[in-house]
């Protein structure tokens, strides 16, 4: 028997013997291991931690070890680890910073969304064996950004407070919401029927509530933060912060927007509320334990399989290389008006597809409008297009040197 195959044994064996909370906490283990042993790797080797915690994942789950399977649980803890993500990113941010860059911010997302989607929409209709439906859904696959995987490189870094930065996190934001309503249009389209109203409606509330939490969030939060503080529970203010973490998400959920959103306008609530390091050290330590089961997901999601079909790998290929190139450029021209470096920074940075590129793939196949070949592709340039962003974000960021204040100045230039 092989390595792999004795590795799998023991595996098998260990979660029969323990049931199902067994198998579960077995799987959360080999998750959290694999995932920082990569990153420890990588580090070593001068790379992004990212890459190598969704390459963990690819290697523990069903196409390569099969140590995992993406379950419920597992699914669960990867929602849970973006949302402490997005919502330490927002504990970075204040409502002024992205004030600041709402113009521009505003132009790449919405670049960074129709480009994109006319892309891929114009290939698959130009590729032959495939219906409009499979092109419509191929392009809202492209749509979106995966803000998770962006802000956690960039944190890493030390660069979450560059001037691009500001403007790729609140334009992923922007893009997100964006991207969501794009899914709405083209789920509608394969059910038979657009419902007008109910899009306009979740866009509007979508933007009302980004709105409301950004221009009194802070405001409500620095009010109740004396009663808070005061509290007999230990950690009393942390709990509160998590309390509204997920209150927010869970309120973005019901609206048809991401809950990662509301994640990260909480932490930019309470940015604007409090200057507490502690929160923001007791954050960073939950986001450092959650995170990886996120990244882990992503890889776990990759069918290795697809990659058998010659004519699928050529697409998936093609698919890939336009995913990128059209963010790039996209995005890049919204942020030109910031110079042609960081525009470049933000184009890179809006490149990964992540976990809103497979949902797109997931939704796709459930409501049967794409086939095996089109889902696979889709999944294929999601965790791809994730692994190629982080080494471009980080040779892009690497040498810069500028100052806060330099930042500020180019942001406050006219976009005419």
């Amino acid at each position: 028997m092989s390595v792999i195959g004795l590795i799998q044994h023991a595996a098998l064996r260990l979660t029969d013997a323990s049931g199902e909370s067994g198998r579960i906490l077995l799987s959360l283990f080999i998750m959290l291991a694999s995932a920082k042993l990569m990153a420890e790797l990588f580090e070593r080797l001068r790379q992004p931690a990212v890459v190598g915690e969704i390459l963990a994942g690819i290697i523990i789950g069903p196409s390569v070890l099969s140590l995992v399977q993406p379950s419920s649980a597992t699914e669960v803890l990867g929602e849970i680890g973006v949302v402490f993500l997005l919502f330490t990113v927002g504990l970075e941010t204040r409502p002024g910073d992205i004030r600041k860059v709402g113009r521009i911010a505003t132009a790449v997302a919405v670049l960074g969304v129709v480009v994109p989607f006319f892309a891929g929409w114009g290939l698959l209709v130009l590729w032959p064996g495939y219906s409009a439906i499979e092109a419509v859904f191929l392009g809202a696959g492209m749509v979106a950004t995966s803000v998770g995987i962006t802000a956690r490189v960039l944190s890493s870094m030390g660069f979450i407070g560059a001037a691009a930065s500001r403007v790729i996190l609140t334009a992923a934001v922007i893009d997100d919401i964006i991207g969501l309503l794009v899914l709405a249009v083209v789920s509608s389209l394969a059910e038979g029927r657009i419902r007008y109203l109910h899009i306009a409606l979740t866009a509007l509330i979508a933007i009302g509530f980004a709105i409301l939490i950004l221009t009194v969030g802070g405001r409500a939060v620095r009010r109740v933060k004396p009663r808070v503080s005061s509290l007999r529970i230990d950690h009393s203010f942390l709990l509160f912060a998590l309390v509204l973490c997920f209150g927010l998400a869970a309120v973005a959920g019901m609206i048809g927007i991401a809950g990662i959103v509301g994640a990260f306008l909480a932490g930019v609530a309470l940015s604007e509320a409090t200057d507490d390091t502690r929160l923001h050290l007791q954050a960073g330590a939950l986001t450092e334990f959650a995170a990886p089961f996120f990244l882990v997901s992503i890889g776990m999601k990759l069918n290795l399989s697809i990659f058998l079909s010659p004519a699928v790998v050529a697409l998936a290929a093609v698919v890939t290389v336009l995913a990128i190139a059209t963010k790039l450029i996209g995005c890049g021209i919204g942020a030109l008006t910031m110079g042609r470096r960081r525009a470049l920074q933000v184009g890179l940075g809006m490149i990964p597809r992540g976990e809103v590129g497979i949902v797109v793939a997931q939704i796709g196949l459930a409501l049967s409008a794409v086939g095996d070949k089109i889902y696979g592709v889709v999944l294929a340039m999601a965790v791809l297009t994730t692994l190629a962003a982080p080494p471009f974000i980080k040779i892009a960021f690497a040498p810069e040197t500028r100052l806060p204040q330099d930042d500020d100045e180019v942001l406050d230039q006219p976009l005419g």
